[in-house]
């Protein structure tokens, strides 16, 4: 986990991918948010349950352990239904009505500006 000085502005991005999740890491580190990192959905969980102040989760949808990032969104709308749910994949593409309500999906690679600027938008 890396913490910025935001407190208010916490991200948690969730990739089995070290190198994605280190780059989106320190680029919302960079931009004044709070980061935690998880490679896996159990990781993001116990995160999620011990930071209540992470209120917005990035995820990837192909990842090990025991649920990918799609049944991870559910589990956070379900949980914790203020965060804001960004689902990214390379692999698949998804429709609105496999994701959670207000889930926004992403096809990588993909651009963190504007991850960025649909995060303030929607904050």
């Amino acid at each position: 986990m890396r913490e910025a000085n935001s407190p208010n502005r916490s991200i948690l991005v969730v990739d089995d991918e070290p190198l994605i999740r280190i780059n989106l890491a320190d680029f919302f580190e960079d931009e004044g948010f709070s980061v935690f990192e998880a490679e896996d959905a159990d990781t993001a969980i116990a995160i999620l349950e011990t930071n209540p102040s992470v209120r917005i989760v990035l995820t990837d949808v192909r990842m090990p352990g025991s649920m990918d990032g799609v049944k991870l969104a559910h589990h956070v709308r379900d949980r914790f239904p203020p965060t804001l749910l960004v689902v990214a994949s390379g692999a698949v593409k998804l429709s609105a009505d496999e994701l959670p309500d207000r889930t926004m999906f992403l096809s990588k690679p993909f651009d963190p500006r504007f991850v960025l600027d649909e995060i303030r938008r929607l904050s």
